[in-house]
């Protein structure tokens, strides 16, 4: 028998006990931005890792600490390092929750609660993947380590500090965010990196009457919107000198991989309420999620939202940068500082949250391997895409370790990460627990 049918008899067999333990691994609050229900949950991973046949430790960062769990393999097996994170966004706007965050509810073939999908059920298939090699697979293929942050939803500040006492792995698997968005399997090669900062322009000591002052004192909004406009133009070129530095063209891999990603424009865009996409007019769908963007997140006065008819004094542009393979945080931040030096002085620049990108090529040595696995254990030929949209922090991985990384991506495109009513659809989660240990069993093969 293969092995993901073994591998799925044992999910059947065991299901009551799996769903029980997912539930309860859901109703351990762990809101890393709020501390609520951390040292408990620290506890909890812990005693997962130990069930999944894993040695424990609690990694100390300076921040919320890491939880690491390692196992030997056969001689000479590959070391794949498995990422995932303990910590939850905060529950938001109760009212709007069908049933408690924190309380679990199996409904409609999914569970529903914070953290189901982001990223506690996800992490959890994988180790019980390793549960299911041990029991029914013959035992580990591969020298395991699994690595839980406690701070990934504020960040990761402190990763990189809980890798320095780690051995280097071959690989890094991360599964984490939906599948892609027509519902296909998917394996991911890259994440963009992200900046986030505010602009913020001062004018006279306080608000003034626009009557009285209308056409003398001078508008820090007006100021601010003809900066903005100074930093991208009408056609969508980013005008800041060097802030796509670095930045590296696609290889002829992702170029065939972003082919052959499905995708109906009109459908989509007519789903958002548009019509077009943003300029420039040349770049695919696809194509516009690998590379480096701006975009203006919020405009406002700080008038108390009253809109009174006055000269605001301090006027404010939140904004993000999304930064491709190559380039680097400090350079960007170097790039905006530069411009504003020379063209708006008077600007204040306010960074904020940032990540650096990661970049796994599809000409990588495991790609293969991967693919395979993933497809052995979920049941269908998974899409291979470049990179996501969004942000993770998985450059502290590529880049303080050095080698390639690839995520599996275990829950349903409606998840709903971050927003009321999260859920995770249970068929994926089931595939997700073969597909974790196809995996391990592909990447061992390949290494030999």
């Amino acid at each position: 028998m293969e092995l993901a049918e073994r591998v799925a008899g044992w999910v059947r067999d065991r299901e009551p006990e799996l769903l029980a333990e997912l539930a309860a691994w859901i109703a351990q609050p762990s809101v890393s931005r709020t501390g609520e229900g951390m040292a408990e949950a620290a506890a909890h991973g812990v005693e997962l890792l130990r069930r999944s046949g894993l040695t424990p430790e609690v990694v100390a960062t300076g921040g919320r600490p890491a939880l690491v769990g390692t196992a030997p393999g056969p001689p000479g097996a590959p070391h794949v390092l498995v990422y995932g994170h303990y910590d939850v966004q905060p529950a938001g706007p109760l009212h709007e929750w069908v049933t408690p965050p924190f309380e679990p509810d199996f409904r409609d073939g999914r569970v529903y609660g914070r953290g189901a999908a982001d990223n506690k059920g996800q992490h959890l298939a994988q180790l019980l993947g390793l549960r299911a090699l041990r029991e029914v697979g013959g035992g580990l293929p591969c020298r395991v380590t699994v690595l839980l942050d406690g701070e990934e939803e504020v960040g990761s500040p402190n990763l990189a500090k809980a890798l320095r006492g780690l051995d280097k792995p071959d690989l890094v698997l991360w599964s984490d965010g939906p599948v892609h968005e027509s519902g296909r399997a998917s394996v991911v090669l890259g994440v963009r990196g992200v900046v986030t900062f505010e602009l913020r322009v001062r004018g006279a000591s306080g608000v003034l009457h626009s009557g009285n002052w209308g056409g003398v004192a001078p508008n820090p909004a007006w100021r601010l919107v003809h900066v903005l406009a100074g930093m991208r133009d009408a056609r969508g070129r980013v005008l800041v000198d060097g802030f796509a530095d670095g930045a590296a063209p696609l290889s002829p891999g992702e170029r065939d991989a972003l082919a052959e990603l499905p995708v109906d424009v009109p459908g989509v865009l007519a789903g958002i309420g548009v019509s077009g996409m943003e300029p420039p007019s040349g770049p695919g769908f696809h194509e516009r999620l690998t590379g480096p963007t701006f975009s203006i997140n919020s405009l406002t006065c700080e008038d108390g939202g009253e809109h009174r008819t006055v000269i605001p004094n301090v006027a404010v542009a939140r904004c993000d940068m999304r930064l491709a393979g190559g380039q680097r945080v400090d350079d960007v931040l170097a790039a905006l500082r530069a411009h504003l030096a020379r063209h708006a002085p008077d600007v204040e620049l306010v960074p904020g949250g940032a990540m650096n990108p990661s970049r796994t090529l599809p000409e990588a040595r495991w790609t293969g391997a991967v693919v395979r696995g993933a497809a052995a254990g979920l049941g269908e030929e998974p899409l291979l895409l470049p990179a996501l949209g969004g942000s993770l922090p998985i450059a502290a991985f590529s880049d303080e370790l050095g080698v390639p990384c690839y995520g599996v991506p275990l829950a349903n495109v409606d998840e709903r990460n971050h927003a009321p009513n999260e859920n995770l659809a249970l068929d994926w989660f089931r595939r997700g627990v073969v597909a974790a240990a196809t995996l391990q069993r592909a990447i061992a093969e390949e290494g030999r």
